[in-house]
């Protein structure tokens, strides 16, 4: 067991990778020589050399098109996204060509892609450098999309995207980089499943990536007022865990789902619709969403206001349990 940052053990995982199997290969935009604008990939370079760990030119398409030709010769490729917001060149290569490529060759051939993508705000950045564009991934057939919001998942997730036949974009919440915790490298958990972090009763709170601590934070101040929330990091946004979701939601019969991501057409939009249509005679309150705005992202003198926090989510913990609330004001 070893304590590592968030980053560090993404990166301990990418070495183990590459360690394992020299079929892995990382590309990206300054991954090798400087180590990534956020140092996960520092270190690799020099270890595994330049015909496995490879600086890329400034052009996503051009990068995720390389990676499908080596996947196509066998290869596991890796991809680093810079940012968030500069996956959109590459998103024709994402959904017109990696997630269709197994689907078109009638299973011939796999696409054991990961691509690493940072993502979401509270680090002081502009847009494209703050976004979560996750749902326009989860929506495509043909992609795996997953998050994680500990070092330990971090490393454990990373490897198992990189060893999963099919496409995987793999989030990372970068205002997490820098968070600690011990890490067991041996440590399993399957890439699909959600984890219940904390037990509750009254009330079921979905979170996934950077907003998982912040879930936590507000289960510690509810429990405060006697109200027991029960903490699920979603872990994989497509395919989505409903049998613990479920389970979560039957025992407590309220819903909240948290993410940074703009509300309209978001993750918490399939999954309210989702959890009702699974648990309607479960449910005692309409479940409730708590997000980012249905705005461009914000500068960062304002993205506090913009991003979800512990006051918006205990304020729709009190919505969902009819209790005085910022929209209402009224006691039921």
């Amino acid at each position: 067991m070893t304590e590592l940052t968030l980053s560090k053990a993404i990166g301990t995982g990418l070495h183990r990778a590459l360690a394992e199997d020299d079929r892995v290969v990382l590309l990206g935009e300054d991954i090798g020589t400087l180590g990534g604008v956020f140092r996960v990939t520092d270190g690799l370079l020099a270890e595994f050399g330049s015909d496995r760990v490879m600086d890329t030119p400034l052009a996503e398409s051009a990068i995720i098109g390389t990676a499908v030709g080596l996947a196509f010769r066998g290869f596991r490729p890796v991809v680093e996204i810079q940012f968030d917001g500069f996956i959109y060149p590459g998103f024709d290569q994402i959904v017109a060509q990696v997630a269709k490529m197994h689907y078109r060759t009638g299973g011939k051939v796999r696409m054991p892609l990961t691509i690493r993508v940072p993502y979401g705000g509270g680090i002081g950045a502009v847009e494209h450098h703050s976004e979560s564009p996750e749902a326009y991934f989860a929506h495509t057939a043909g992609l795996r999309v997953v998050t994680c919001s500990t070092p330990q998942d971090a490393h454990t997730m990373i490897r198992d995207a990189i060893a999963c036949d099919d496409p995987v974009l793999f989030f990372e919440p970068k205002r997490r980089y820098w968070t600690k915790g011990d890490v067991d490298e041996d440590a399993s958990y399957p890439l699909e499943k959600a984890r219940v972090v904390v037990e509750g009763s009254d009330v079921t709170l979905l979170a996934y990536g950077p907003l998982v601590q912040t879930a936590l934070d507000a289960a510690i101040a509810a429990g405060d007022e006697g109200i027991s929330i029960e903490v699920i990091d979603l872990r994989s946004l497509s395919p989505l865990d409903y049998d613990t979701i479920e389970a979560s939601v039957n025992k407590t019969g309220h819903v909240i789902i948290t993410h940074e991501a703009a509300e309209f057409g978001g993750m918490g939009a399939e999954l309210a619709a989702g959890i009702t249509d699974r648990c309607f005679f479960r449910l005692e309150a309409a479940p409730q969403r708590v997000t980012g705005f249905d705005i461009p992202y914000p500068p960062a003198r304002l993205e506090e206001h913009f991003l979800p926090d512990l006051d918006r989510i205990l304020d729709a913990v009190d919505r969902v349990l009819g209790r005085t609330n910022s929209l209402t004001g009224w006691t039921k």
